[in-house]
């Protein structure tokens, strides 16, 4: 079929969909806007941005390039979201680990994604004690730790999280590439056979951004749950995509809501104590 087609610019920006540009509203209306991990962290979408920059510099530094796979295994934190920009903004695959399959079923899909680097919570290095000999793969390994915990793991961790980001520029400069590209996958629970690998573009997420947008962030007195309430995501950062509640921080265009999609295996009574203001 021939279709009339609009004549291309040459000096136009062709704005492709990837998640760096969900950043942009939330930097330019709300940059104080608070992000709040139980009684750990409490920062601004600015020093979001910041963090952002410096773990990607700071995988740049360990040797991650574009088209790399990235595992996590972490409870929901703001690490977690760190790596939900900072991981596919400079062309890497995120792969959000399940840890509450087995050890076998882990290690499956880590050699079936292909992982190049881990970054694991120091609650699950026995897991990963009992696997990294087989690793197919992965041999850059990264210590994630709530109260400063070293690790007594075998494993030889090339970085410890918090000081791979203080020791890293926050100037990175993410490049643009195609919106078809991966930019996270993860793996069903595998309740037939082993776990079945799925993976997402900027594209797609991005498009699932944007419509959820549409229903989570309207103005008050148009539905129940509007712009200006807070959310509290229970749903695992893992498990795909938290249904998609990850990105929406980007782009809240009110600057009025806070974000919490950060709950832990923690209790959430010290939260809703603190005045609703963490989880």
């Amino acid at each position: 079929m021939s279709a009339s087609m609009i004549q291309h610019t040459p000096s136009a920006y062709d704005y492709p969909l990837l998640i760096k540009h969900l950043l942009h509203t939330p930097l330019a209306t709300a940059p104080d806007q608070e992000i709040v991990y139980r009684d750990i962290s409490r920062y601004t979408y600015r020093t979001l941005r910041q963090r952002i920059g410096r773990l990607a510099s700071g995988l740049a530094g360990l040797g991650v390039r574009s088209g790399d796979t990235v595992a996590v295994m972490d409870w929901d934190s703001h690490r977690y979201l760190e790596c939900y920009f900072a991981i596919p903004m400079m062309g890497a695959v995120l792969q959000t680990v399940n840890i509450r399959l087995s050890p076998e079923q882990i290690l499956y899909t880590l050699n079936h994604a292909r992982a190049d680097v881990i970054l694991c919570h120091t609650d699950f290095l026995p897991v990963l004690d009992s696997i990294k000999d087989r690793l197919e793969t992965a041999n850059i390994f990264i210590l994630l730790s709530d109260e400063g915990e070293r690790s007594q793991s075998s494993a030889a961790f090339a970085a410890e999280y918090e000081d791979l980001l203080a020791r890293s520029a926050q100037d990175f400069d993410f490049p643009d590439f195609d919106e078809n590209a991966r930019a996270t996958t993860f793996n069903t629970t595998g309740t037939t056979g082993n776990p079945k690998g799925v993976y997402f573009s900027h594209r797609q997420l991005v498009l699932h951004t944007l419509a959820a947008l549409g229903s989570l962030a309207s103005p008050a007195g148009q539905q129940c749950l509007h712009y200006g309430d807070v959310y509290m995501p229970i749903t695992p950062m893992f498990h795909v995509h938290a249904w998609g509640a990850r990105c929406v921080v980007g782009p809240d265009p009110a600057g009025t809501r806070d974000l919490f999609p950060l709950c832990t295996h923690h209790s959430a009574h010290d939260a809703v104590q603190s005045g609703g203001r963490q989880c």
